[in-house]
């Protein structure tokens, strides 16, 4: 089963766009996620509605920050990009009538139910400042410059 890599991928994107000092365009950032611009803009979106970037159209134009890190959670930015599930597995469905499969979808379903709200609490305490912080003293221990870490 592939595992959804949304929430890392813009995670990564944002902060490589907070140490830009000029626009980052659809097709650079899809670059750095491996991906197609339209799924990049497609996420974007979700960033834009919630007022943690902006945009500009033309020469010149692209993707920019539109928020100060320190107050974006990690949380915030999930539910920005559609809530994907934070889980990879899931309940047997094959046959509803059967007792068993009840019992262990039951005790699944409240597993899960609790694991994710431990994983959102948890995310609602991550800022995009905390993982800038972490970045930059990993840049520095690690002796790189902007330049090493561009994706270009």
């Amino acid at each position: 089963m592939k595992r959804d890599s949304k929430l890392s991928a813009i995670l990564h994107v944002l902060l490589h766009m907070a140490e830009m000092d000029e626009p980052a365009t659809s097709e650079s950032l899809a670059q750095a996620m491996h991906t197609n611009p339209v799924v990049v803009r497609r996420l974007m979106a979700g960033l834009r509605q919630a007022g943690f970037v902006s945009s500009a159209k033309g020469h010149g134009g692209g993707w920019v920050l539109s928020c100060p890190l320190s107050t974006v959670t990690l949380a915030d930015i999930h539910a920005a990009v559609g809530a994907p599930a934070l889980l990879a597995f899931g309940n047997r469905t094959e046959s509803p009538g059967c007792i068993v499969e009840q019992a262990v979808n039951t005790a699944l379903d409240g597993a899960c139910r609790e694991a994710e709200a431990l994983l959102l609490a948890r995310l609602g305490r991550i800022t995009l400042a905390d993982l800038s912080k972490d970045f930059h003293r990993r840049m520095h221990e690690g002796g790189f410059t902007a330049k090493d870490i561009a994706h270009a």
